[in-house]
């Protein structure tokens, strides 16, 4: 299924002209042009690097160019038309292997040579020309080369370029080498073996080993695959290799082709974790990928997009009506897919991939919202709460202010309960819990987590009365009580020693919180003396707030908490201590204007 919808989703993009056509790479970094003569002569090196700002340093990166598309390699030598490295057009020596280098400069003559040989073009002969004269062994003492060795046989690749009668131009805009690549890949290989394709459906030639998929966060820099059998174990039935899945060579370009141009579209790939996430619609529409990152991921500041044009959009698909979005119209029978890919080695591996409409996607992502939405802090501007703000709030923070990457298995499971629906996994809430009791501490995001866990995986230990936006007054369900009494004792000890370095949220937030009969009969002492050094307006305040919260306690403190009534606990302590906050951000505002 995921081969079919990229592969569908390249021949859209190919009948829209905005990817590269069977057989050519668009995008590829090219960093030299070697510029020969009518003898095959190299009589210039062209620098076509760019320059580009890598965090504080300056640096020449190379450029893209539109070449043949190039074979994957392992450790076979196996030679590319009219663009390759320094050991294939040099002969050079890159890593101490001489007769290895000579091998690859003879192989790359021979492919050019089959392909070249009966072309008429001036630009092929000055090829087939400097293949012929080109002398490996003297090529670090070459004057164009000398100086810049070092760059040239790092990871550059190179094509040549001829000055003819239409100027000087890179051999790869020939029409008449183009022809000729055309018309070798289109014949495809000779040797390999016909079969039915499973994404096509048509019999072709079959495909031996999968082009590589770049872009993946921490996968192999030279790609990875997300189909191969690389070892005998894999093999069944007599099948070597990709026969066990037989794919046409056009199927895993197209495809391979498809996933690359997405992984390389930073606007629309996201990571989450591990997870490399990209979206894409049935018909190619940029504006429904646009929607999707933006209500999943927030939105970049230089779009010029509002949040409240991302849920206008999302509640109008939802009821199933079209809407206008980047100047583009989104209807809510498109189909929508989301693909979630994470390293392993030398293949990729699919964390979750999913596929709706845009109507039950808006719909899901609306729901997830909702649940989500709880009284937020004055100095939190975020408006909505994205995916990554949520695996957030599970990874370990380090002293510098950087996190650490959430769990492997919870961006998977997060994306799919959002976008699907389903019940919240358990990782989120398990997350969130230890980074509550390592760090007393409940932010917004993780009080919000807890809402939306316990709404959408109900608990009779967790009611709905207490997963409120805002303080429920009304409640008297005894963990919810005890959460909100440990704010307002919060607030006494601060009150009666402002600026104090240890708390008892520091000393005693995790175990009043799993075993509240044994901290709150100390807590409450502890608070009759703090109230004796307040004023007496504050004490008649606080000890009001201390009376009625403790009215509502129709039984002893239970010994013990579940983990749903841990999180009952910790939602009325987060709404208390909103609530305290709130009445201090209305007398600032009421002081500032007298």
């Amino acid at each position: 299924m995921i081969l079919q919808a990229l592969t569908a989703y390249y021949e859209e993009m190919l009948h829209k002209g905005k990817i590269s056509a069977p057989g050519w790479d668009e995008t590829f970094r090219v960093s030299f042009q070697l510029e020969i003569d009518d003898t095959g002569a190299l009589v210039d090196v062209i620098d076509c690097r760019e320059p580009a700002t890598s965090g504080k340093k300056q640096v020449l990166l190379p450029c893209q160019m539109r070449v043949p598309a190039h074979v994957k390699r392992a450790s076979g030598i196996v030679s590319n038309f009219l663009c390759e490295n320094a050991s294939y057009f040099l002969g050079a020596d890159e890593k101490g292997k001489p007769e290895r280098a000579k091998k690859c400069f003879e192989a790359c003559a021979a492919l050019h040579h089959a392909l070249l040989d009966d072309v008429e073009s001036p630009a092929a002969k000055a090829v087939l020309a400097f293949f012929d004269t080109w002398k490996p062994e003297l090529a670090p003492s070459h004057p164009l080369l000398q100086s810049r060795w070092k760059d040239v046989t790092g990871n550059a690749n190179f094509v040549f370029s001829y000055d003819g009668a239409s100027g000087r131009h890179p051999v790869t805009e020939d029409p008449e080498l183009q022809a000729a690549w055309q018309r070798h890949y289109q014949a495809g290989n000779p040797d390999a073996p016909s079969a039915q394709c499973l994404i096509t459906g048509k019999t072709a030639p079959i495909v031996a080993t999968h082009p590589a998929i770049k872009g993946v966060r921490g996968a192999q820099s030279s790609g990875g695959s997300l189909v191969s059998f690389n070892a005998s174990a894999y093999w069944s039935y007599g099948h070597e290799y990709s026969q066990n899945a037989p794919v046409s060579e056009y199927a895993a370009f197209a495809y391979t082709t498809a996933l690359n141009a997405l992984l390389a579209d930073r606007n629309h790939c996201k990571v989450l974790g591990d997870t490399t996430v990209v979206c894409w619609a049935e018909n190619a529409g940029s504006a429904y990928a646009d929607l999707g990152t933006m209500a999943l991921f927030g939105i970049p500041a230089d779009s010029g997009i509002q949040e409240e044009d991302v849920s206008r959009a999302l509640a109008l698909l939802a009821k199933g009506q079209a809407c206008e979005f980047l100047e583009q119209t989104l209807l809510p029978t498109q189909h929508v897919y989301f693909l979630g890919l994470a390293p392993n080695a030398a293949r990729i591996s699919v964390r979750f991939f999913l596929r709706d409409s845009l109507a039950h996607f808006a719909a899901h992502i609306r729901a997830h919202e909702q649940a989500l939405e709880i009284i937020r802090p004055s100095f939190d501007a975020r408006a909505r709460l994205c995916v990554w703000d949520l695996a957030r709030e599970t990874a370990r923070r380090s002293s510098d202010g950087k996190y650490a990457d959430p769990a492997p298995q919870l961006a998977g499971d997060l994306m799919r309960a959002v976008l699907s629906g389903g019940r919240y996994p358990a990782t989120l809430l398990n997350g969130v819990t230890l980074r509550i009791r390592a760090e007393h501490e409940i932010t917004r995001g993780k009080a919000a987590i807890l809402k939306a866990y316990y709404t959408r995986n109900p608990s009779p230990l967790c009611p709905k009365e207490v997963l409120t936006v805002e303080l429920n007054e009304q409640s008297t369900y005894c963990p919810y009580v005890l959460g909100r009494l440990f704010a307002v004792l919060e607030a006494v000890q601060d009150a009666a020693n402002p600026g104090i370095n240890t708390t008892i949220k520091d000393k005693y937030f995790s175990s009043a919180c799993a075993t509240p009969a044994v901290v709150f009969p100390t807590l409450v002492k502890l608070a009759q003396k703090h109230l004796q050094k307040l004023a007496p307006g504050s004490k008649i305040f606080y000890n009001q707030q201390l009376t009625d919260l403790m009215g509502k306690l129709s039984q002893p403190y239970p010994a013990r908490m579940t983990l749903p009534e841990q999180g009952a606990f910790e939602i009325g302590y987060y709404h208390q201590t909103q609530k305290r906050y709130e009445k201090k951000d209305k007398e600032d505002e009421s002081n500032g204007s007298n």
